[in-house]
């Protein structure tokens, strides 16, 4: 049986795999899965992570813990962000490799991929084809050598380690930080307050930005398949179609929509940062390995975010 070890478990994705094995989702192939958090281990000491893969033995292994924030935190705390990240990334892979470990499939995310593409969609084989936005190159460049570092166990050690990249993720169980979250929480956090407060919804920028965004439990199931049926080594972008792009201010007036919240108190602080413009990313590859996945349509899965939003408000992360 597959002994799958979930790093960063307690967090947004981690939890959606957990949803997915709890209702005996068939990506999870009857697979036990242990799922490892902050207070198991501190994956930024190489002991306390040897120690946690002695213990658990994994078979396979799906990596998601990091330091992670949005475009604020990026900005605010690059140093962090890189030294954190690239010592918890090599003292996974590491601690993998030595417990024999063949299947390690590690997180990163579109927002590391070159701030400048001279054409659109991005696919997998662009990551390192020009620096990111400077908003967020300490992450970027920690999970750019995420990427270089599973390709080397593969080449020196034949090893089957590889990175899946996401778009935005949202769902249940998100860090719903206003100062240091991703967008879709972070809006969701001010437009609780706002209508408990009878205020105006303040969303940060011009609205105009392009992103791309994933339900975490469509997400979870994808990884779950790539760690458990999918056995090739190549990067997969993890992602909707190019047309369910949408901008910040259509992801502001969903979550409104979602939270029974006046549209017409909607407000726009053009002093704040953009942020990047548009990192449209392709799932051509995806598509021809799953070309029948359903994703969660936008608009239900925001509605059972924002659901368990409010109804778990007093014990969200903030």
């Amino acid at each position: 049986m597959a002994v799958v070890l979930v790093t960063g478990g307690s967090g947004l994705v981690g939890k959606a795999i957990e949803w997915q094995v709890e209702h005996n989702h068939p990506s999870t192939n009857g697979a036990k899965f242990i799922f490892l958090s902050s207070k198991d281990a501190d994956l930024r000491n190489l002991e306390q992570t040897r120690t946690a893969f002695m213990k658990h033995k994994p078979t396979h292994v799906i990596h998601l813990a990091a330091r992670v924030g949005g475009l604020f935190k990026n900005m605010r705390s690059k140093v962090e962000m890189m030294t954190e990240n690239i010592m918890i990334n090599q003292n996974v892979l590491q601690c993998a490799h030595e417990c024999g470990v063949d299947r390690c499939v590690s997180m990163t995310s579109t927002c590391v991929f070159p701030d400048k593409i001279p054409k659109y969609p991005i696919t997998e084989d662009q990551l390192h084809d020009g620096p990111p936005h400077p908003s967020n190159e300490g992450y970027a460049y920690a999970k750019r050598m995420l990427e270089v570092l599973s390709r080397a166990y593969n080449e020196q050690y034949d090893r089957s380690y590889l990175t899946v990249i996401p778009t935005n993720v949202f769902g249940p169980h998100d860090n719903y930080s206003i100062e240091d979250g991703h967008v879709a929480p972070g809006l969701m956090h001010k437009c609780y307050l706002a209508k408990q407060r009878g205020e105006d919804l303040i969303i940060w920028g011009t609205g105009k930005p392009l992103r791309q965004f994933i339900f975490s439990r469509d997400l979870a199931d994808l990884v779950i398949w790539a760690t458990l049926t999918y056995t090739g080594k190549d990067s997969l972008m993890l992602c909707p179609d190019e047309n369910e792009e949408i901008t910040i201010s259509e992801l502001a007036k969903t979550v409104a929509e979602c939270m029974d919240f006046p549209l017409d108190r909607l407000k726009y602080d053009t002093s704040k940062a953009d942020g990047q413009e548009k990192k449209t990313v392709s799932n051509s590859r995806l598509r021809g390995l799953r070309p029948d996945f359903h994703f969660t349509p936008f608009k239900d899965a925001m509605k059972i975010s924002t659901d368990w939003f409010q109804e778990n408000y007093d014990k969200c992360r903030m």
